[in-house]
């Protein structure tokens, strides 16, 4: 196995491009949904609005440029090659802060925050809060290597990921995830508190309520939440968990399904808006939406990003994280974290902040709060 860091470009091959606008042209629709807002799904006449705009306006070379603006490599580790951006900071003494995606997100979601990290001088803050960013694609997501074996869950995920941190340099570093980056970002402290300093987390889908006689308003607001998800949001989940392959024929097959699946969920998980004036692009434009879908159409990755919950779900161990933990509370998380849940799981936890802004994807919807959050909690471990 190599250990060499090679320097990637992001380059898609003009055919692939002209395969996606020729297909997105002939997309065979569906009939409408029977009900006039997004509660069937995605609907109709959006996911044709945006495809059209995607066929025909929206212009993936500038995007392509945008992203490559970032210095990007790819390493070996345990057999796949793992693509990550590394943007060093300019500023002495910054940290090293991996910060790692889940789905259906990709690195993507943090092009809005890499650089007020890096170089936060130039963005209203002091060189001392600099970092050195670490955003890695997972396996089987983006530009890394997709697994041909069984055993990809999180837990190896997080190891490989700390070996990334140490092959770059980094013999001390924190860690910050959302969604299945949550998960790993545990995994990471669990298996490397040794260099891995403190991490910071959006989401913990694994703590459960304890006594409930009395309920405060925070537990009421998640149990609701998570209640809608349970009975409205969740059947990707079971889907990408039993049966992943199936799935990939239709997504890696049909652009346009592959959209509807993926932004139907930033319809159902940013703080996009209430009732009939919800919609993703309150939050995130048209072309955001679609650079992240492109992660996932440009390798196919429908099949192999959804083998995660095959791999993950029931089968994780039980990993105990002693090192500092921070937490940032979204209103509009799947499930917004409590306080009161999260700490029998995290004993260090430290820091504890709600905000009455912001859902799932938090460094993509509320860029300018995301860094301010991580810049506070760390600074104490300079």
């Amino acid at each position: 196995m190599s250990t060499d860091v090679r320097p990637f470009t992001i380059d898609v091959p003009d055919e692939l491009l002209n395969d996606l606008r020729d297909r997105l042209r002939r997309t065979r629709w569906p009939e409408a949904e029977v009900v006039d807002d997004w509660s069937q799904g995605t609907p109709l006449a959006y996911t044709q609005d945006l495809c059209d705009h995607w066929a025909n306006n929206y212009d993936w070379r500038t995007r392509e440029a945008a992203l490559n603006r970032f210095d990007q490599f790819v390493t070996e580790i345990d057999g796949l090659d793992i693509h990550f951006i590394h943007q060093r900071s300019p500023h002495p003494g910054a940290m090293p802060l991996i910060l790692s995606h889940g789905w259906p997100g990709s690195i993507v979601e943090f092009h809005k925050v890499i650089e007020p990290l890096t170089d936060p001088t130039k963005f209203g803050g002091d060189a001392a809060d600099a970092f050195h960013v670490i955003a890695p694609s997972l396996p089987g997501y983006g530009f890394s290597d997709k697994p041909t074996e069984v055993g990809w869950g999180v837990e190896r995920i997080g190891k490989t990921f700390a070996t990334l941190m140490g092959r770059l340099g980094y013999d001390r570093y924190v860690a910050q995830g959302g969604d299945w980056g949550s998960a790993i970002t545990h995994m990471i402290a669990g298996h490397d508190a040794e260099h891995c300093a403190a991490i910071h987390l959006t989401l913990a889908m694994g703590a459960r309520p304890g006594d409930l006689s009395d309920p405060t308003p925070q537990e009421l607001h998640s149990l609701e939440r998570l209640k809608y998800y349970r009975d409205w949001d969740s059947g990707y989940s079971k889907q990408q968990s039993t049966r992943p392959q199936t799935l990939g024929y239709g997504l890696v097959d049909s652009p346009a399904g592959q959209a509807a699946w993926i932004i139907e969920k930033f319809w159902a998980w940013t703080d996009c808006g209430e009732g009939a004036d919800r919609h993703p692009e309150n939050v995130l434009d048209r072309d955001e939406l679609l650079d992240n879908v492109m992660l996932y159409w440009i390798n196919g990755n429908a099949a192999s990003s959804g083998r995660l919950y095959w791999e993950s779900f029931g089968k994780r161990e039980k990993v105990d994280v002693t090192v500092p933990v921070g937490f940032a509370a979204f209103p509009a998380e799947v499930m917004p974290p409590v306080r009161s849940w999260v700490e029998p799981i995290y004993p260090g936890l430290c820091h504890w902040v709600e905000y009455d802004k912001g859902g799932h994807f938090a460094a993509f919807e509320v860029p300018d709060v995301f860094v301010e959050e991580l810049r506070t909690y760390f600074r104490r471990f300079r």
